[in-house]
C-alpha cells in the first residue's frame, strides 16, 4: 500500500492527541479522500489505531485515531567511561526497560557491546519484541563521526578509533544503527525530561571527561563532522600554562590536585570528600566550576542558550560545581545573554542518556520521510 504524503500526516499525530477524520481534514487542508487514504496506509504499518470515538450532535459518533506508540520499540544504549546503560523505548521515547552496570570503556570495543548486545537482546526477550525493533541508538564518550558511526580519535577510549560500532550491532540486531557522542544524546534527552518547551539549550558534562551538547532552535547541533561541543579541549583563558578544561576541571583532575604523598584519589573518594566538607575538597571544586565557568561563559555569548544544564557524575552530584558556573556566567557574560538564563543541574537521571539515544533514532525513523519508504516497503 502506498499513500505519498502520509509521513507528513502522521507528524501531527505524533503530539498523541486523539483525533477523527473530519479533524484532521480541517487541520491539513487536505481532501477527505486524501486522509482517508493516508490514515489507511498509516494503520496498515501499526502508527495509528482507532480509540473510542467523539461525542456527535446528531447521528453516528466520529471515530477518533491516535499515535500507536505501542506497535514497535527502539533500543537505547548509553556507554560512558566508567557506566553503561541499556534500554528498550516506546514510539514516544518512553523508557519500558532498562539495566545499567559498572564498566571500563577501555576494555574496548567487543568486550563493551557484546555486553550492551547480550543485554539489548535479553531485555526485547522479556517484553516480547524481538520482531518489532525500529532501530538501535548507541551514545559513547568521545567525538563520532555521525554519518558512519566509527569514533574519530576518541582520547579515554582505547581500541574504539575507526571501530565500525553499527556493523557489528548489526550482526546481531537487524535494525538501523545510529551513533553519536553522548553528551549529545543526554541534551537530546535532558531536554525531552525537564525541558521540551525550550528550543535553546547547553548541556555540559562534568565527569572522566569533559564536553557539551548544544540544541539550537530545537534541533541538536553535531557541526559539519560531528564535533560540535567538544569543550574539553578547549584552552581556558587566564590560564597561564597550555593544559586544557578537562585537564583541569575533571573529575581525574579534581583527583589528582588532591592527592596526597602519592596516594591514590579516585571519582568515588572525591565526592565523598567534598560530600563530607573537607576544605581542600570543597575550594577544588569550586575553583574547577569557575574554570568551567570560563568556558561556559564564552559559550552563552556565542550561542545564547535559555538554559545551561550541567550533569555527569560530578556536575550532579556537587553543587560547588555548579555554583563555581553560575559565578562566573553571571558576572562575565553580557547581561541581555543572562537576563533569563537557567543554569541548572541535570534531573534525568541514569535513563537520560538511554532515551537520548532513543529519541535520536526516533527523530530519524519517524520522520515524514521514513515513514513514507516504511509504508512503501509492505
Amino acid at each position: 500500500m502506498i499513500s505519498a504524503g502520509a509521513g507528513e500526516l502522521f507528524q501531527l499525530m505524533r503530539d498523541g492527541r486523539p483525533r477523527t477524520r473530519a479533524e484532521l481534514v480541517e487541520e491539513t487542508g487536505l481532501a477527505r479522500t486524501s486522509v482517508v487514504n493516508r490514515l489507511a496506509a498509516l494503520a496498515a504499518v501499526g502508527l495509528v489505531t482507532p480509540t473510542g470515538t467523539a461525542a456527535a450532535s446528531g447521528g453516528r459518533p466520529a471515530a477518533r485515531l491516535v499515535f500507536e506508540q505501542t506497535s514497535r520499540v527502539c533500543i537505547g544504549i548509553d556507554l560512558g567511561a566508567t557506566h553503561g546503560s541499556v534500554g528498550i523505548l516506546d514510539l514516544a521515547g518512553e523508557v519500558l526497560h532498562e539495566e545499567s552496570r559498572t564498566l571500563d570503556i577501555a576494555e574496548g570495543p567487543i568486550q563493551i557491546l557484546t555486553w550492551a548486545l547480550d543485554t539489548a537482546e535479553r531485555l526485547l526477550a522479556a517484553a516480547g519484541r524481538q520482531r518489532h525493533l525500529l532501530g538501535v541508538g548507541v551514545g559513547v564518550p568521545g567525538p563520532v563521526e555521525h554519518s558512519t558511526g566509527r569514533p574519530i580519535r576518541p582520547p579515554i577510549m582505547p581500541g574504539w578509533d575507526g571501530f565500525d560500532i553499527p556493523a557489528f550491532i548489526r550482526q546481531r540486531l537487524d535494525a538501523p544503527v545510529l551513533v553519536d557522542n553522548d553528551v549529545n544524546l543526554l541534551a537530546l534527552g535532558e531536554r525531552a525530561t525537564r525541558w521540551p518547551g525550550v528550543s535553546d539549550l547547553l548541556f555540559i558534562k562534568v565527569a572522566t571527561g569533559i564536553g557539551a551538547g548544544i540544541i539550537l532552535g530545537g534541533q541538536l547541533q553535531r557541526g559539519a563532522r560531528g564535533s560540535a561541543g567538544d569543550i574539553g579541549h578547549v584552552q581556558v583563558p587566564g590560564v597561564a600554562d597550555d593544559r586544557d578544561l578537562e585537564a583541569l576541571a575533571s573529575t581525574p583532575a579534581i583527583a589528582a590536585s588532591l592527592s596526597r604523598d602519592g596516594a591514590s584519589v579516585d571519582t568515588t573518594d572525591v565526592i565523598e570528600r567534598i560530600r563530607t566538607g573537607d576544605p581542600m575538597a570543597v575550594t577544588a571544586a569550586r575553583d574547577a566550576g569557575r574554570i568551567i565557568g570560563k568556558v561556559t561563559a564564552a559559550c552563552v555569548s556565542i550561542l545564547n542558550p535559555s538554559v545551561v544544564v550541567i550533569g555527569g557524575q560530578l556536575g550532579v552530584n556537587v553543587q560547588e560545581i555548579i555554583a563555581g558556573v553560575r559565578e562566573v556566567v553571571y558576572q562575565t557574560s553580557i547581561p541581555l545573554a543572562t537576563q533569563h538564563l537557567n543554569i541548572v543541574p541535570a534531573e534525568g537521571g541514569t535513563t537520560a542518556g538511554i532515551r537520548g539515544a532513543g529519541l535520536m533514532v526516533l527523530n530519524e525513523r519517524l520522520s515524514a520521510t521514513a515513514v513514507d519508504e516504511l509504508i512503501a516497503d509492505i
